[in-house]
């Protein structure tokens, strides 16, 4: 409600103060949901940081019950050949960049040619496509390691314990959602700048790379952040395909501190995890409004 007061002959229109129980019925409830949600959110992670800076190596320390650099240290440190931290950091970037860089490359030239061109079976295989993502991935696992075991007779380097092999699955699981999320994208990239560029005697080679490219780049962008976030975080498949420590992803490296029943490492652990996700959550928070803008893109026209 509005209240008019006269100041000086000048009418000034100001509202009324609301009453502590009126503002609660209709805005403080919200608030208070709000902050239990975000402590309930935000209290897993400040309890792995506080374990990861103890030195009791166990996980009943308290929140933040001492503070010591020394898990830090010791992971980029220690030569024990049976946990090479730094090795597992180097072996997690690098498969996942060509990952998500073949992942990008693969779906980007399939969504063109399910938006651009009109062949037999378009609409059935973009059927298939969505179908496919209703499937989880894990119902494949048996299937994947029946064929790398068979594969590795023949081809070794893109058999199991290969991180090739590891890549090309990686590869083939992120094709189906990539095309479906950047096909959405493509649409919305008007047909008459293709038919422009073909008046002009450019070849679909150079109307894709030259022109339709720079102008959906922010979900190339968006898919191959997804990917890399995906693929360095996974842990089932990795550890399905990796058998030799030194060929670990850190997904699967970490889980060598609480392997064992009796002598559990927590405070390593949670040290690794907290480096494994500080560049992770940088680059979201950095490519965060790319993401947003890249998801909405496609649903305008599709």
């Amino acid at each position: 409600m509005t209240t008019v007061e006269s100041v000086d002959g000048v009418r000034k229109i100001g509202k009324r103060r609301m009453s502590p129980g009126r503002w609660f019925l209709t805005l403080g409830w919200k608030h208070i949901i709000g902050i239990v949600v975000c402590v309930y959110a935000l209290f897993p992670i400040l309890y792995i940081i506080s374990v990861a800076f103890s030195d009791s190596g166990g996980i009943s320390s308290g929140l933040f019950g001492t503070f010591t650099w020394k898990n830090f240290i010791t992971l980029f440190t220690s030569n024990n050949p049976d946990k090479p931290f730094v090795k597992w950091i180097f072996n997690t970037v690098w498969i996942a960049s060509i990952a998500s860089i073949g992942s990008v490359f693969l779906s980007a030239l399939a969504a063109y040619s399910f938006s651009r061109q009109r062949f037999r079976g378009r609409r059935s295989g973009l059927l298939a496509l969505i179908l496919l993502q209703m499937f989880p991935s894990v119902l494949g696992l048996v299937a994947i390691y029946a064929i790398l075991s068979e594969l590795y007779k023949y081809v070794p380097v893109l058999g199991l314990n290969s991180p090739w092999g590891l890549i090309l699955i990686y590869l083939g699981g992120s094709l189906g959602g990539g095309t479906y999320l950047m096909y959405g994208f493509f649409n919305t990239v008007p047909q008459e700048i293709d038919e422009a560029a073909k008046i002009d005697g450019a070849s679909h080679a150079q109307i894709y790379f030259q022109i339709i490219l720079r102008l959906v780049s922010p979900i190339l962008a968006v898919q191959a952040l997804l990917s890399f976030i995906g693929i360095s975080s996974d842990f089932i498949l990795a550890s399905i395909v990796m058998n030799k420590p030194d060929q670990f992803t850190l997904a699967v490296g970490l889980g060598l501190f609480i392997d064992q029943p009796y002598s559990k490492n927590w405070a390593m652990f949670c040290a690794g995890a907290v480096i494994a996700a500080t560049p992770v959550v940088t680059l979201f928070l950095v490519l965060q409004r790319y993401i947003t803008s890249g998801l909405t893109g496609g649903a305008v026209k599709g």
